[in-house]
């Protein structure tokens, strides 16, 4: 596509308008104001979210995971321990969060810590999975070269007769983070470019200071 062709790709932002006197005193009440919409519109894979990670070499990665759970702590996903975003999170814990949902013409923007939650909490997730979702977390070394799409095939039939006739154990690899929020931006599309930007910043002592952002 020619470049003049992109630049004719406009959608003026009309739904809704986002105001100070109007949003929660805690993000995460905000958020669920926000995931309650999404909820409420039908939105497919309301929960998918970018994660952006840097490692070793400085360069950004990002990818889309799924949240899982979310509350004043913060917000959890899975995945394997040994894998590329992983590994990133335990060279530099600081990440980003971003949420996109074009139906509502909005985002949330996360800056957050990252820890690893308890095996306890891990455990409880991964039992609740389909088996074949936990078939495949034993049989992917995540973000590793494999041999071939053969290899993979022949691995999860490897697990998935190992594990055919009893409980499908959580692999020792494979869990939870939690990231912590320390800001959050809730931004709503506005027409003529002017979008509504709210951004929660948390202080030393924990609470939340509220400021608009120009768009």
């Amino acid at each position: 596509m020619k470049p003049e062709d992109i630049a004719q790709l406009r959608k003026d932002y009309t739904l809704h308008s986002l105001n100070e006197d109007d949003v929660a005193d805690s993000p995460i009440a905000q958020f669920q104001r926000w995931w309650d919409d999404a909820e409420k519109s039908e939105i497919l894979e309301m929960n998918a979210m970018t994660l952006a990670t840097v490692g070793h070499d400085g360069m950004p990665e990002a990818r889309t995971v799924l949240v899982k759970a979310f509350d004043e702590n913060g917000f959890v996903f899975f995945t394997n321990y040994n894998s590329a975003k992983s590994k990133q999170l335990d060279f530099n814990v600081n990440c980003c969060l971003l949420f996109f949902w074009k139906e509502l013409e909005r985002q949330v923007r996360i800056n957050g810590i990252a820890e690893k939650i308890s095996t306890k909490e891990s455990i409880e997730y991964f039992d609740s999975r389909p088996d074949g979702s936990k078939i495949g977390a034993w049989a992917s070394p995540q973000s590793l070269v494999v041999a071939g799409k053969a290899w993979l095939k022949e691995t999860f039939e490897y697990y998935a007769e190992r594990f055919k006739h009893g409980h499908i154990p959580k692999p020792p690899h494979w869990g939870g983070y939690r990231v912590k929020p320390v800001r959050m931006e809730f931004w709503q599309g506005r027409p003529s470019r002017m979008h509504d930007r709210i951004l929660y910043t948390r202080s030393e002592a924990g609470d939340w200071k509220t400021e608009r952002l120009a768009p």
